[in-house]
């Protein structure tokens, strides 16, 4: 399948996170696919929220959004043995891995070559640590990972002021049944 260059599959973790994240891809030309995949994210009502955000803030940009099929088990046994870390230990780089590996192989599926997440726009998210994840994976995949820090520019707060305009959800924890309680 032929790949688009201008085409980026954008892996979504919340409609805050991704607001800025849109806007700025597509002022530079990308035609955004976003992606929601988060089968880390518990419990179901809570992922219930984010998607529903997710669905409003892809309308009010006008971009398509694929719904991966949520499982949290996929999640679970991904980390296992992980469970007892803190937030930002080694179980994050795993959550991190499994998502942007799916990432990937949905954007080989579809025929685009850029991948990239909203995930690194969050000041608690360790930009380097995930550019290189990123990067690992699009050169198993022969794609490409645009590691573009979206935090940069003010964009956290454009990302807030844009979340506030469309009414988004606003989550308070970073998603994960081991975060909700830390």
């Amino acid at each position: 399948m032929a790949q688009r260059e201008n085409k980026i599959l954008l892996h979504a973790c919340c409609g805050i996170c991704s607001a800025y994240p849109i806007k700025l891809l597509k002022d530079k030309g990308y035609e955004v696919v976003v992606y929601f995949y988060n089968p880390n994210i518990y419990p179901l009502s809570e992922y219930q929220k984010r998607l529903e955000a997710e669905k409003t803030l892809c309308k009010a940009f006008n971009v398509e959004l694929i719904e991966e099929i949520y499982d949290e088990n996929e999640f679970l046994r991904h980390v296992k043995g992980y469970e007892d870390c803190p937030e930002k230990g080694a179980r994050c780089p795993l959550c991190f891995e499994l998502r942007l590996q799916k990432t990937a192989e949905t954007a080989k599926k579809l025929g685009i070559k850029n991948f990239t997440t909203s995930i690194v726009i969050s000041p608690h998210k360790n930009f380097a640590l995930l550019s290189d994840i990123g990067k690992k994976i699009a050169q198993a995949e022969g794609l490409n990972y645009l590691d573009i820090d979206f935090k940069k520019q003010d964009g956290f707060l454009k990302t807030n002021k844009i979340s506030k305009e469309l009414n988004l959800y606003r989550q308070n924890y970073c998603g994960c049944r081991f975060s909700l309680n830390r």
